[in-house]
């Protein structure tokens, strides 16, 4: 996949979405440090991983720019190479990528980006989209292993700069259905639920937005399997994006995709019309 004065190749994207996301400028620059200092000492990388004691693949995966060196292979790189400092100074400056966005969620919204159609459901919490700051810090504020300020601050950026596809695009249509039980929790109390709720409500206010809720109480219900995403590319294509934890894959199989078009079609006929939404939502906000 490649951008181009902000804009996504969705056309060329279509070999690339099953494989891990872009690695970041910085590790491929590390990456590729690595690999000339081990060149230059006239060294394999079965020699070169016998010294610092990982394996061949681990040194491949670093010099490509697929994976962030702990800090026992750069010092162990280090004294294999000479010991210049250099690998240690590097490393300082590593990152993963797009900061505040988890690593397999990045190819995805830049998928967003573009997308003349984008579905959601979710029965684990509110949509990024439509997360007041509050709600997204107290997402921060759970999430264990306990995340770092500065990961706390990168997370919220990026998750509002994403939020204004919502007013950017006024043209792309944005769906989402969302259990009730997820607005009834209430994650981080009542004043981080009572914001929420407004926030929401504010947020489906333009034409090109609509909510459903899932009732809690429901006879019927067509997505058990877990939460969806769907976006129609510029093209006409359907993708597709699954998530669990620690791990998220990119659809492109089309029958894999209907599949979830067609149970999330069927999911819109079960849950309460936008107009009842937006009333149940209102009376969770004047219950508080």
């Amino acid at each position: 996949m490649t951008i181009a004065g902000g804009e996504v190749d969705v056309e060329g994207a279509a070999g690339d979405w099953e494989r891990e996301p872009d690695p970041s400028d910085s590790l491929r620059t590390f990456g590729a440090v690595v690999q000339a200092l081990r060149e230059h000492a006239g060294l394999s990388r079965v020699e070169f991983g016998t010294r610092v004691r990982f394996s061949k693949h681990t040194v491949e995966s670093v010099e490509l720019g697929r994976r962030m060196p702990d800090e026992d292979f750069v010092e162990r790189a280090e004294e294999a190479l000479g010991n210049t400092g250099a690998l240690r100074k590097a490393a300082r400056h590593l990152t993963r990528g797009e900061p505040g966005l988890a690593a397999w969620f990045r190819r995805w919204a830049r998928l967003e980006r573009v997308a003349v159609s984008l579905c959601t459901y979710e029965c684990r919490l509110v949509p990024g989209l439509l997360q007041s700051e509050a709600y997204m810090r107290a997402l921060c504020e759970n999430d264990i292993p306990p995340m770092s300020d500065a990961e706390v601050e990168a997370t919220v950026s990026a998750r509002l700069e994403r939020q204004r596809l919502l007013t950017d695009r006024p043209h792309t249509t944005f769906d989402f259905i969302v259990e009730e039980g997820v607005f009834t929790r209430g994650l981080g109390g009542v004043d981080v639920t009572r914001d929420l709720l407004e926030h929401v409500i504010e947020a489906i206010t333009p034409r090109s937005v609509v909510l459903q809720i899932m009732p809690t109480k429901s006879e019927q219900h067509a997505c058990l399997a877990g939460p969806i995403q769907l976006l129609e590319t510029p093209d006409g294509q359907w993708r597709g994006y699954s998530e669990g934890q620690e791990n998220g894959r990119l659809i492109a199989d089309r029958k894999e995709v209907s599949r979830l078009y067609m149970r999330y079609a069927r999911l819109r006929s079960q849950a309460l019309s936008p107009m009842a939404s937006v009333g149940l939502l209102e009376q969770m906000r004047g219950a508080l």
